[in-house]
C-alpha cells in the first residue's frame, strides 16, 4: 500500500508517496512523469516516512544541506537503479554531466563505453526528484537539459544550493537546445 501527502515548497507544490519500506515518489505538480508509478489504490495519510521527508524538504528549502536522508524505496530496472545510485553520490551544490555518469556506469560494468542518452533516460525517470538529485546533472556543454520538473525549477534548485553556475548554459524562452 502506498500513502501520499502534499508539501508546499517555495518553488511549487510537491506530491510525496511512500510505502512501508520508504519514500517511493516525489513529484512537482505538473511535472513530465507526474505520479507515473503511484498505486491507484493509494491512501492520503501522513506516515513517519512522509513526515521525515517533509522535515528534510523544509531544511533543504531553507538553503541548508540536510544531515539525514529519509528512508527511500526506489523501484526500477537494474540499469536505472545503478544510475540513481550514482545520483545519490553527487555532492550538494555540485554538478556532473550525463557523460560522466555514463563513463562511471561503463567502468562498473567493464564496458568500453555507455550511452549518455541511456543515462539521460534513467535520470529523467527518477521518481525521487530533489532527494535523489537529478537536478545536479547537466549536459556536456553545461546546458541545463532534461529535468522533468522543468528547467526553471532546476535553475532554482541549483541556485538554492549555491552551485557554481558560471559554466552552465541556462536557456531562455525561444532558445533552441
Amino acid at each position: 500500500m502506498q500513502y501520499t501527502t502534499h508539501y508546499n515548497s517555495p518553488i511549487g507544490g510537491i506530491l510525496l508517496a511512500a510505502d512501508e519500506t520508504g519514500l517511493t515518489g516525489l513529484w512537482f505538480d505538473g511535472e513530465k512523469y507526474y505520479a507515473d508509478h503511484l498505486d491507484p489504490e493509494h491512501e492520503e495519510k501522513d506516515t513517519p516516512v512522509l513526515e521525515q521527508t517533509k522535515k528534510w524538504l523544509t531544511i533543504y528549502f531553507s538553503g541548508r544541506e540536510p544531515d539525514f536522508l529519509p528512508p527511500i524505496h526506489m523501484i526500477g530496472t537494474p540499469f536505472q537503479l545503478s544510475v540513481w545510485k550514482i545520483l545519490q553520490k553527487i555532492p550538494y551544490g555540485k554538478t556532473v554531466t550525463y557523460g560522466e555518469i555514463a563513463r562511471e556506469i561503463a567502468a562498473q560494468k567493464g564496458l568500453s563505453r555507455m550511452s549518455a542518452q541511456a543515462v539521460g533516460g534513467a535520470v529523467g525517470h527518477n521518481e525521487l526528484s530533489v532527494i535523489v538529485p537529478c537536478h545536479r546533472v547537466v549536459g556536456t556543454n553545461g546546458s541545463l537539459t532534461g529535468y522533468a520538473g522543468g528547467i526553471d525549477k532546476k535553475v532554482k534548485l541549483l541556485t538554492l544550493e549555491n552551485a557554481d553556475m558560471q559554466h552552465l548554459f541556462i536557456p531562455t524562452k525561444g532558445t533552441a537546445l
